[in-house]
């Protein structure tokens, strides 16, 4: 695995080092060791899967408070999403600062969402799935999220969202400082 880092402190992009060979290729996709040794948490306790139909579908931007705050591993492994992250931190340099990816079935690249940040993403094809390791299992009294269209962080989103939530859609604007 490589890590790269973003404009957002302790938000990383992993990729993978396939090895290839005959019959296709081998890589880790996380390794507690490496996590670690780069001051990650790595912790894992939930993996979740989220299929989505449409092309178009949003789903964010959510995050988790204390006593549950996590930290959240997240990988396309069918279809193509634009992946984002915004920084929730108040005492962070780039506090309500937001980051993308396009992560593909294809490009197998991951994104580290540490704690304080706020997760979403717009599918960019039909039958795009997304696979999540957690650092903490789900809590629904330490949920949040912040509205994906919120003018506090001026998300460029790059299609049309077709599909979203009542909840996604309805969260209230961001508090400003």
């Amino acid at each position: 695995m490589t890590f790269h880092e973003t404009k957002i402190a302790g938000v990383l992009e992993i990729r993978l080092e396939p090895k290839h060979d005959e019959r296709g290729f081998f890589a880790r996709g996380w390794c507690q060791k490496e996590f670690e040794s780069r001051g990650l948490n790595p912790k894992l306790v939930q993996c979740n899967i989220s299929f989505n139909t449409r092309k178009g579908t949003l789903r964010g931007m959510h995050y988790q408070v204390a006593p549950y705050p996590e930290t959240k591993l997240v990988r396309c492994t069918r279809g193509a999403i634009y992946d984002v992250v915004v920084d929730l931190r108040p005492k962070s340099r780039t506090y309500k600062s937001w980051i993308s990816a396009v992560l593909t079935a294809e490009n197998r690249s991951a994104i580290y969402v540490p704690e304080g940040c706020a997760h979403g993403f717009l599918t960019l094809e039909d039958q795009s799935e997304v696979f999540y390791q957690m650092s903490e299992v789900y809590n629904a009294e330490s949920a949040r999220g912040v509205r994906w269209d919120d003018p506090a962080f001026k998300i460029a989103w790059p299609a049309r969202v077709e599909v979203i939530s009542e909840r996604d859609r309805t969260y209230p604007n961001f508090l400003k400082d």
